[in-house]
């Protein structure tokens, strides 16, 4: 392949990035300007011009599917196996240096990666066996605090409570956790990154074989990086130029879950012999949207600068809709989807994007009204389903015994006889003896502290588990699985349940022995010498899975998901609902800099996923969290420039209420029921007289001063007014 094959299909901005000299570089890549194909031409430049062979190339990515993209793109450009290269998530080539190296970093050849369900079980159990008050000490807070440690790169041994009895207890369930998961052999996701990084930290001659070996080192998605992620990629490069880093720190969104702005901003003064290269031409959206969002994300400051343009022309402006109420948003929205479709627009072209998952309700009862196709995007994935995860626990007990997370999961699921209070009494003498729970089970049973019953039930659980042990080796993976779903009763258990989704579970427990089928092995990298099992393997990449908030493909139908699941999607057609103060800008926010800041970034995000149409709605009055609020516009819409907008309103005209001003009423197709001067009635606010009314079909309001209740705004299709008279 020669240069023109890599350069070609560039534009300027994307060839200079491509074709730079070795040295550090800095791509600040616009939504929409191309940054995978950058990357992707970056490594063929560094293989075919400056031949470095495929082994000596890492490129790391945030998502499963965003690696599995780069390397079909690779293979596509390169006509090369990407078999030899280092492709994936921080999580994933961490947890493959780990199972290299697993000694070294001081963990068993059959640790187990547990995903943030399993560490929310283990964290739960502790606040139970160490007596803890679990109402100021919530196991979700110490979930979050162990996991901001470890991102932060500090262990339990590192930190002092200086004397504060809430931060001391706090410790002392971080320093248990540890405990608890060396002793059974697992690794949560914060876990992988920290002991990655001790691993190299801690053995200098590992650490200058993997210098020697990645001689360039590629980074998608810089802006969101924590710190012991940034921290690993410094000791990796050693500060030398070997690292291209594309990223956006106009579109850093995730700081709530330990992202570090600050990294893309250091990275000049941790890389001082280095370059930056802007993309700024956006292939996605319209003139309208893009002058919008660059309007509104120049209010932020300590950017590090750029203005997305685009050969495409203005396009259509911008829509901004005052709703009465959110009912009265969701009918607006849901018939302009209508309106789309009718046009012959395909549904899976439109996004509803909100702050809170609590604002999908609405949107959810009309589409439904309307027999409109929707999904919420980011649902429960396949490996997060709970009758796939009881299914996996089973294996992973089968691989390692000392598995506490998945022994206490399946000990009784299906239910055979083990109560609570054995239980209980097993996890007592298991951190009282600092032993896992099978070798407590094991002693418990060798020394009859059971009873005739629960000692026949708890025996008969761990036969069962030596005997898949022993079929490990033997069996290939998915009879393993179709042998794990029949003996453990869990086919028979869900056959028998009386709920509506036992049919679906049943379904998808059978599912999982095909996808054990039908599992490419050779798709994940290893080695020469690698003896990691296809078990292992397998359950690595379920848990990696079950990690990521990725939508599978499925039918033609709306999509409705949060702004921060909507990052990297694009759309034709984009709502973007609720944009009020308190809700969007969220209320924490409101009076810190750096939260609002990073909101912005996210409106940001939002704007920049409309590719040709782009409406933005807010309501005069909400309920949300049970309570009514009659909030004020986004203050984000204030940024927005007036003459890339166009104010929705309905068709008026005038008329004149007998004894009131003149006031406005919406013209009606056909005549409303309702006029200005009608005498009605409400079971809640009694009696009160028409002012105006508004809308049509299903969306027509009306404007009643009630005699003791005062004026308000009612929905006809929710008020249930009576006339009188």
């Amino acid at each position: 392949m020669d240069v023109s094959a890599i350069i070609n299909p560039l534009n300027d901005a994307q060839r200079l990035a491509v074709s730079a000299p070795q040295q550090a570089i800095l791509v600040l890549a616009g939504a929409g300007s191309g940054k995978t194909r950058v990357l992707v031409h970056r490594i063929a430049w560094q293989m075919r011009i400056n031949h470095i062979p495929p082994q000596n190339i890492l490129a790391v990515t945030f998502t499963n599917k965003a690696a599995r993209e780069m390397r079909g793109r690779i293979e596509d450009l390169l006509n090369i196996s990407t078999r030899s290269m280092w492709i994936g998530t921080f999580h994933g080539l961490a947890h493959r240096l780990l199972r290299q190296h697993a000694k070294q970093a001081r963990l068993p050849e059959t640790f187990q990666v547990m995903d943030s369900d399993d560490q929310s079980r283990i964290v739960k159990r502790l606040v139970k066996t160490m007596n803890i008050d679990d109402s100021k000490w919530p196991p979700k807070q110490l979930q979050w605090y162990i996991n901001a440690q470890k991102e932060e790169g500090v262990r339990a041994r590192h930190i002092s409570d200086h004397g504060d009895p809430y931060q001391r207890q706090m410790l002392a369930v971080y320093k248990a956790y540890e405990e608890l998961c060396e002793r059974s052999g697992l690794v949560d996701f914060a876990e992988l990154l920290l002991r990655a990084h001790e691993l190299l930290r801690d053995n200098r001659e590992l650490l200058d074989f993997y210098r020697e070996r990645f001689r360039q080192v590629h980074v998608d998605e810089f802006q969101d990086t924590n710190s012991i992620q940034y921290a690993w990629l410094r000791l990796l490069t050693d500060g030398n130029n070997n690292l291209f880093v594309v990223g956006d720190d106009d579109q850093s969104i995730y700081g709530w879950r330990g992202a570090k702005i600050e990294n893309i901003f250091n990275f000049r003064q941790h890389y001082p012999d280095h370059q930056v290269v802007r993309l700024e031409r956006n292939y996605r959206s319209t003139g309208h949207i893009l002058k919008a969002a660059n309007t509104l994300i120049a209010h932020n400051d300590s950017r590090m600068g750029k203005e997305l343009w685009t050969e495409a022309g203005e396009g259509e402006p911008i829509s901004l809709y005052t709703a009465f109420n959110e009912q009265d948003e969701a009918y607006f929205v849901v018939e302009k989807i209508r309106q789309w479709i009718k046009d012959g627009g395909l549904r899976s072209d439109i996004a509803i994007l909100y702050r809170s998952n609590a604002q999908s309700r609405q949107f959810e009862e009309r589409l439904m009204t309307t027999a409109v196709p929707y999904r919420v995007y980011g649902g429960l994935r396949f490996f997060d389903r709970l009758e796939i995860k009881n299914a996996l626990a089973y294996l992973r007990l089968a691989s390692n015994p000392h598995d506490d997370a998945s022994f206490e999961r399946i000990v009784n699921t299906p239910t055979r006889g083990i109560g609570a209070k054995t239980l209980d009494e097993m996890r007592g003498q298991a951190r009282q003896q600092q032993r896992s729970l099978w070798q407590t089970a094991q002693g418990m049973l060798e020394q009859r502290l059971l009873s005739p019953r629960a000692a026949g039930a708890l025996q008969g659980f761990l036969n069962l588990i030596v005997r898949l042990g022993q079929n490990c080796a033997d069996m290939a993976l998915h009879d393993l699985i179709q042998q794990v779903i029949e003996s453990s009763g869990l086919l028979e258990f869900y056959k028998n349940e009386k709920q509506d989704r036992n049919e679906a579970r049943v379904e998808n427990l059978e599912e999982l022995v095909n996808a054990a089928r039908l599992f490419d092995f050779d798709s994940l990298s290893q080695e020469d010498g690698e003896t990691v099992s296809e078990l292992d393997i397998f359950l690595t990449h379920a848990a990696l899975e079950a990690g990521e908030s990725q939508a599978e493909p499925e039918q033609d139908c709306v999509q409705l998901m949060t702004l921060h699941s909507a990052k990297g999607l694009e759309f034709k057609l984009v709502f973007m609902v609720g944009m009020e103060d308190g809700l969007f800008p969220s209320l924490q926010s409101l009076d810190d800099i750096g939260r609002l800041q990073e909101e912005r970034r996210l409106c940001y995000v939002g704007i920049t996923r409309a590719m040709q149409q782009l409406f933005l709605t807010h309501a005069e009055s909400r309920r949300l969290y049970g309570k009514d609020s009659y909030p004020r516009p986004s203050r984000f819409l204030r940024e927005i420039p007036a003459d890339t907008l166009q104010e929705i309103r309905m068709r008026a005209s005038i008329t004149r209420t007998p004894g009131m001003e003149p006031t406005r009423q919406t013209a009606l197709s056909g005549g409303g029921r309702y006029r200005p001067g009608q005498s009605v009635g409400h079971e809640k606010f009694g009696e009160g007289v028409v002012l105006q009314t508004e809308g049509e079909g299903d969306q027509e309001r009306v404007q009643i001063n009630f005699r003791h209740a005062g004026i308000k705004w009612l929905m006809l299709a929710y008020a249930k007014l009576e006339m009188l008279g």
